[in-house]
């Protein structure tokens, strides 16, 4: 089975997810409408469009399933107007402006599953004047939790692997963000909304803050976070701890430098900074007793976090001079190639007289051609 295959069942499985769709869908569209479907997987938000009474949806998918979305569409009738295009919605370009767009590129924190940009360059390029875009807005909360399997596995790196010392990784570890379903027992205190932004108009880096009491006793290992989108009015979708229409998505836990005993009464405050076209994230936490004496402080960012080779750095420095690695000179007589209005075949046979060292066979030439020219080329 393909991998690929089996994620997208599982958003179709997630029922909560498809009816705030399909909801929202149907309160905006407007017999006649265009509608734009980033990001497009298997065409399920561009067929619930038609099926609201869209004229045409344009599917961009960058992917190989837009394939399987074609073959969809034409199973429920609407081959005609279901118009599939595989490219980077960034790159692509449209025949005609469209009354909405829609995307479900929320991620676990709102900001982080690439929406923002994307919805951002199809704001300017794709909609009408007075156009709509589903999500209208998305709405970030968190809580501190007490969720000790993280910090758990971050401690991993600070013990030796048959005497050896894996040390190094533990900076990288505290300063990760880590997919986690944050149950609404594991929160200590009431959550709070710490910013609303419209996804497609939010591309600068922005601050937020929030004070929360301690409402039981227990230990804070680190912060949930989440996100509610309004895609209508009315209409949520969120992956909210104890929400009863929670999607299945998971939250993010930003870890603690340790775990924190706290009381009730206790207060944590917690300051973040969000780049949300990076998907970069600084967070800050101080932990307080009732009398306001600070006990704990944690101060992590996702920039800590990469995994940054010293090899990557310095071919991005601005006095170094990059010469074409022979894969490279190889991809170069590709794009040559078709420049010159070659067919694939003769394309293939180019490059294997050309680069022989490269290929043992000429099924390996036709693979990378192929993974060339459907990148590059049309």
């Amino acid at each position: 089975m393909s991998l690929v295959l089996d994620e997208h069942r599982a958003y179709l499985a997630d029922v909560p997810r498809v009816e705030a769709f399909d909801a929202a869908l149907r309160a905006l569209i407007r017999p006649g409408d265009v509608v734009v479907d980033l990001a497009s997987g298997t065409g399920i938000l561009g067929l619930l469009a038609l099926r609201a009474g869209a004229s045409r949806v344009y599917a961009i998918e960058m992917g190989s399933i837009v394939e399987l979305a074609r073959e969809i569409a034409r199973a429920n009738g609407f081959a005609d107007r279901f118009v599939a295009i595989q490219d980077v919605s960034t790159r692509a370009t449209l025949p005609e402006k469209a009354d909405l767009i829609v995307m479900d590129g929320a991620g676990r924190f709102g900001f982080d599953g690439g929406g923002v940009e994307t919805l951002s360059d199809a704001r300017r390029r794709f909609l009408k004047a007075g156009g709509l875009i589903i999500p209208a807005s998305l709405t970030l909360s968190i809580a501190p939790c007490e969720a000790a399997e993280p910090l758990e596995h971050i401690a991993f790196w600070s013990r030796p692997v048959c005497g050896l010392s894996f040390a190094p990784a533990s900076t990288i570890a505290r300063n990760t963000g880590y997919p986690r379903h944050i149950a609404a027992h594991e929160l200590l205190s009431i959550p709070a909304d710490i910013a609303t932004f419209d996804p497609s108009r939010q591309t600068a880096p922005f601050s937020a803050r929030a004070s929360s009491r301690i409402e039981r006793r227990g230990a804070v290992h680190g912060i949930a976070g989440w996100f509610a989108a309004r895609l209508a009015a009315g209409v949520t979708l969120t992956n909210a701890p104890g929400a009863p229409n929670r999607i299945d998505r998971r939250n993010v836990f930003l870890p603690l430098s340790e775990r924190v005993s706290v009381e009730p009464g206790d207060v944590v405050c917690t300051a973040l900074t969000i780049d949300p076209v990076s998907v970069m994230l600084r967070w800050r936490v101080e932990i307080a007793s009732a009398n306001r004496t600070v006990r704990h402080v944690t101060d992590a960012s996702t920039f800590h976090g990469m995994l940054i080779s010293r090899d990557d750095l310095r071919r991005t420095r601005p006095d170094f001079q990059p010469v074409l690695t022979p894969a490279g000179r190889a991809r170069k007589t590709v794009l040559d190639l078709c420049v010159a209005s070659r067919p694939v075949a003769e394309i293939e046979a180019e490059v294997e007289r050309r680069h022989p060292s490269l290929f043992d066979t000429r099924a390996a030439v036709a693979v990378f051609v192929a993974e060339v020219i459907t990148r590059y080329a049309e």
